[in-house]
C-alpha cells in the first residue's frame, strides 16, 4: 500500500492507496514544521489515520508539504513517521514538489502554489530546477490568501475599507481591532487566522475595493514570484491551490496582463499525485 500526503498550511489531504488502485481519503489539520512539532505531528496523526489504516501493510509513504524546505524542517516530519510507520520507507519533499508532479507529470513547467500562502518554481519534469524563496505571510506569500487576508484586516484597522463592507465584515466575521491583535501577535497560526478572511472577500468580489484586493495580491504574486522564473514568457505556467481555485478567473487575468502563458488551475494536487506514484510506485 502507497500513503500519500498533501499538507499544506491549513489542511492536509491523505490519501491510501492498495494494489488494486483502491483509493481511501483522509484529512487533518496541516502539518507544517515551521509551526508544529513532532510530537503533536504524531498525536494528529494518531487521531485522524491510525485509526482507519493497517499500519504494517503500508509499504511507502510520500509526504509533500509547506514548509519542508530543507532537511532539517523535514526531519521533523520523518521522524513523526518514522515512528507510527516503522516498516515503511518514507519520503518527505516540498509541497512545491508535489504541486509540480501533480500539475505537469513528467513534463517541464512553471509550477505555482496559491493557497494560504504561495510559492513557485521551475520544473524540468524530473527536479526542481529554479525556486523562488516565498519568504513567507510576514515578508512574502503574495497572492496568498494569507495576504489577501493581511490586506483587508490593514484597511479595516485604517480605517480604509467602505463604509458597507466594513459593516458587512463586522457583522458576518465578529471581528474587533482587540481581537485580531490577539489572533495574529499572540495565537498560534497568524497565518490561518488572516486566511480565513478570503470566504468573506469571495463573497463581496464585486465590490470594487475588494477586487482590487484580489488582483493586486494576485499581480504582487506574478511580478514578484512567477515573472522572476528565468525565460517565463516562453514557459508554460499550472496553478494549485484552493486561492487559485476560488479566484481563477482574476488569475487568469492577471496571468495575462504579465505575458504569462497560463495552461491550468486545479484546486489539489491529489488526483495528480496519485497517478504519479500510482505509475512509478511499486507496491
Amino acid at each position: 500500500m502507497i500513503l500519500i500526503a498533501d499538507s499544506g498550511s491549513t489542511k492536509t489531504n491523505w490519501s491510501l492507496i492498495d494494489k488494486k488502485n483502491k483509493t481511501l481519503y483522509f484529512s487533518s489539520i496541516g502539518l507544517n514544521p515551521y509551526f508544529i512539532c513532532s510530537s503533536e505531528i504524531k498525536k494528529e496523526i494518531r487521531k485522524k489515520i491510525i485509526p482507519f489504516v493497517e499500519q504494517k501493510k503500508i509499504n511507502k509513504i510520500f509526504f509533500y508539504g509547506a514548509g519542508c524546505s530543507d532537511n532539517k524542517k523535514c526531519n521533523i516530519i520523518k521522524k513523526a513517521l518514522n515512528e507510527l510507520f516503522p516498516s515503511s520507507s518514507v519520503e518527505i519533499n516540498s509541497d512545491l514538489l508535489g504541486a509540480a508532479r501533480a500539475l505537469f507529470g513528467n513534463k517541464p513547467g512553471i509550477a505555482g502554489i496559491l493557497g494560504t500562502g504561495s510559492n513557485c518554481c521551475y520544473y524540468d519534469g524530473k527536479k526542481i530546477k529554479q525556486q523562488i524563496t516565498s519568504l513567507g505571510f510576514i515578508l512574502g506569500d503574495e497572492g496568498s490568501g494569507a495576504c489577501m487576508g493581511k490586506k483587508i484586516i490593514r484597511a479595516y484597522l485604517k480605517n480604509e475599507l467602505p463604509s458597507a463592507i466594513k459593516t458587512n465584515l463586522e457583522k458576518k466575521i465578529h471581528i474587533s481591532t482587540v481581537k485580531i491583535l490577539d489572533s495574529i501577535y499572540n495565537k498560534s497560526y497568524p497565518n490561518r487566522f488572516l486566511a480565513s478572511f478570503t470566504p468573506f472577500i469571495s463573497k463581496n468580489i464585486d465590490n470594487p475595493f475588494i477586487y482590487n484586493i484580489v488582483h493586486s495580491s494576485l499581480n504582487g504574486y506574478f511580478k514578484n514570484q512567477v515573472c522572476t522564473i528565468y525565460d517565463f514568457k516562453n514557459r508554460t505556467f499550472s496553478c494549485i491551490g484552493s486561492i487559485a481555485y476560488v479566484f481563477k478567473e482574476i488569475v487568469s487575468k492577471t496571468a495575462k496582463e504579465n505575458k504569462i502563458n497560463l495552461h491550468k488551475i486545479i484546486k489539489n494536487p491529489m488526483q495528480g499525485l496519485i497517478y504519479f506514484h500510482s505509475k512509478k510506485t511499486a507496491f
